[in-house]
Order: structure tokens, then C-alpha cells, then sequence
């Protein structure tokens, strides 16, 4: 692994637990000498990261549509910041520049990161790993109801369990690195069973 990509909020949320989380995430992947994919914000967890990163002597790559310039506020002491033309284009480069991604707490825009690249994932698009960094229990009522995907065979059991969920630091990162991508085929939904 070169680059890890972190999803979360332009914003701070309710618990300081989501900034210390992002900030002690982001000095470990500098740390063990990743570089930091991220929105390109300089505001709430997404600055919390770039900053702690860049502190920690790590590089931090930034991508951010033109649209969200002004209202997520460009970070200005980035390694690299690409300003993009659409959410698409970020997520596609976003990708293209990681090789694994980790959602910490966030909003709609996190799920929807979070989602495509485990659906990439699971369609064989790419073979990195999706993480949840489930802080304070943020992702509890998730974690369930992707359970319940599983058990009610809308989801191969084999792609539920791509994604990696995690509240410690250490066995996130044993998981990541040590992670391999299964061989699953998909399905074949007439008969209401998944092969």
C-alpha cells in the first residue's frame, strides 16, 4: 500500500471522540508512511486529518470539486490539492490514487463514498479494502442493518464481509494490510437465491 483514503464529515459532529479519532487515524497512516487521500477540505474532520497528517511530516493529497471550493473551504497546505469538475470525478480519482479506504464518522457525502467503493469492490472493479472506523459507536446501527443485507440474501455473505469494521487503530491497519480480496462471482436473482 502507497495511499490510504479517508471518507468523513466537513464537519465536527457532537463528540470530540470523532476528532480525536481522526486526528489519531490520520497521524498513524503518516506515521507508517501512507499518503492521506481526502476531500481537500480545510474544515471540520476533513481539516482535523490533513492537518494531523501534514504535522506528522506525512503527505497529504486533497481532491475537491470547483463546486465545493467555497463552501467546504480549500485546504491550503496541501502536498497536492486537484480541483475536480463533479462528485463523480472525485470519487473516480479518489480511487484511482488509494489503495484502501477507511469512513470515519460523516454525513451523507461519507456514505456515498463509503458505498461506491465497496460496490466497486464487489463487482470486481478493484481489489482494495473498505474500512468502517467505527468510533463511539457511530456505525452501530449500520453495521445491523448491513448484517440484516446478508441474512435476507440481498448481499453475498462473501461481499458483507469485504468490509472491514473496526474500533481499534492497530487491528484496523492489520486488516487492511493484510487484507485480500475474495473471488465472488455474482448472482442470479430469478430464483430469489444468490450463487
Amino acid at each position: 500500500m502507497k495511499n490510504l483514503c479517508i471518507f468523513c464529515g466537513s464537519s465536527w459532529g457532537r463528540r470530540k471522540e470523532f476528532e480525536d479519532a481522526a486526528i489519531a487515524l490520520s497521524t498513524e497512516i503518516a506515521r507508517r508512511g501512507y499518503g492521506l487521500v481526502y476531500g481537500g477540505s480545510s474544515a471540520g474532520l476533513m481539516g482535523a486529518c490533513a492537518d494531523a497528517a501534514l504535522a506528522e511530516g506525512g503527505r497529504v493529497i486533497g481532491i475537491l470539486p470547483n463546486a465545493l471550493k467555497a463552501k467546504e473551504i480549500d485546504h491550503k497546505g496541501l502536498t497536492e490539492l486537484h480541483l475536480v469538475e463533479s462528485m463523480h470525478e472525485r470519487k473516480a480519482m479518489m480511487e484511482q490514487l488509494s489503495d484502501g479506504f477507511i469512513s470515519i464518522p460523516g454525513g451523507i457525502g461519507t456514505m456515498d463514498e463509503l458505498f461506491e467503493m465497496w460496490t466497486w469492490a464487489s463487482l470486481g472493479w478493484h481489489e482494495k479494502p473498505s474500512a468502517l472506523f467505527n468510533v463511539a459507536g457511530y456505525y452501530d446501527d449500520l453495521i445491523r442493518f448491513l448484517d440484516r443485507t446478508a441474512e435476507d440474501a440481498f448481499v453475498r455473505q462473501e461481499h458483507r464481509d469485504m468490509l472491514i469494521v473496526e474500533t481499534d487503530i492497530d487491528r484496523l491497519f492489520e486488516r487492511l494490510e493484510g487484507y485480500v480480496a475474495p473471488k465472488v462471482g455474482k448472482w442470479i436473482p430469478k430464483e430469489g437465491s444468490i450463487i
